[in-house]
């Protein structure tokens, strides 16, 4: 499955994933990367920090080298995101990640599943996913699971435009509508 890397943010990841390539860092940088996008998920004041207007672009560069820093993060991943804050693109950095890891997959003949479940899976639970679904995709299955309590119990599955709905809550809310329909 061959990906297009358009726009801003695909012309940053094939910039990243060929330095990272040119360095053998590619496993480092694409570990950092999934780091980052962890904490833009989990932090709402560095989402503020990367789409905000109002700081300068000295101050976005200064924070968020230090969030690196602080995190670990590589060398080369570290001067590539102050390259991104001089530039005043640290908004389009979660679509740069999907767009750097979604071409690493692609070289490697790899496919990612986005798994969404009530609580977090054991690694037994994450084999068992991987072994069913290479089975259908005949890949190599990454696994990216994000816990979502609201789900009840059950998972939802994400590959490409495939998604496999098997949460209770949905499956409560269709016999909600079924029940409604009959009286």
């Amino acid at each position: 499955m061959a990906t297009e890397q358009t726009g801003v943010a695909g012309r940053y990841a094939v910039a990243l994933y060929d330095l990272a390539d040119a360095q053998g860092a590619l496993d480092a940088v694409a570990k950092d990367l999934r780091d980052l996008r962890t904490l833009l998920t989990e932090s709402a004041d560095l989402r503020l920090l990367t789409v905000s207007a109002v700081l300068s672009r000295a101050d976005q560069a200064k924070a968020i080298a230090a969030v690196l820093e602080k995190a670990g993060a590589n060398d080369l991943v570290r001067r590539f995101v102050g390259v991104v804050a001089d530039n005043r693109r640290l908004s389009a950095l979660p679509q740069i990640i999907t767009a750097f890891l979604a071409r690493l997959a692609d070289k490697r003949g790899e496919v990612t599943a986005e798994v969404t479940a009530a609580v977090p899976l054991t690694n037994s639970q994450i084999d068992q996913i991987k072994t069913s679904l290479s089975g259908t995709y005949g890949s190599k299955i990454l696994v990216d699971v994000k816990v979502e309590p609201s789900l009840i119990g059950g998972l939802i599955v994400k590959i490409g435009s495939k998604l496999i709905d098997h949460s209770l809550k949905t499956k409560l809310m269709r016999l909600q509508l079924a029940m409604k329909g009959v009286g």
